[in-house]
């Protein structure tokens, strides 16, 4: 199964996604899931067209897999996870993380990994979790 890198990423309007490698693909909204939605449709939009419009990767199976830039990920779940709990998990200091989210300064690639993999085994730890 073929992969479809969608990009979300933060503008002044709302959430903004679009496919890696087709310039076709594109959604946005006031929330990720607004977007993430738009670019659903956008792809159901683009299967209808008749076959001779229609692009060759929808033709095969495919998995989207959403990508985030750090300052629309900072941003999308600053409601949920303060700097401060950020600091916690990451190891990074919270006045940097604010850097970040902020747009000032981008993180390296070691320290991008770093919120990545933090954020990744936060994660599996609450789907352990049972009650």
């Amino acid at each position: 199964m073929d992969e479809m890198k969608i990009i979300i990423e933060r503008n002044e309007d709302g959430f903004w996604g679009y496919a890696e490698n087709e310039k076709a693909i594109v959604g946005g909204g006031d929330t990720v899931h607004e977007c993430k939605q738009d670019v659903l449709d956008c792809i159901e939009t683009l299967k209808e067209l008749n076959a001779d419009n229609k692009l060759e990767f929808l033709e095969k199976e495919y998995e989207l897999v959403y990508k985030f830039d750090i300052v629309s990920l900072l941003s999308y779940y600053k409601g949920i996870f303060t700097n401060s709990a950020l600091e916690r998990i990451t190891g990074i200091n919270q006045k940097q993380i604010q850097h970040y989210a902020s747009g000032h300064r981008n993180p390296r690639e070691e320290q991008r990994l770093k919120i990545e993999n933090a954020l990744h085994t936060l994660g599996k730890e609450l789907l352990s979790v049972e009650l």
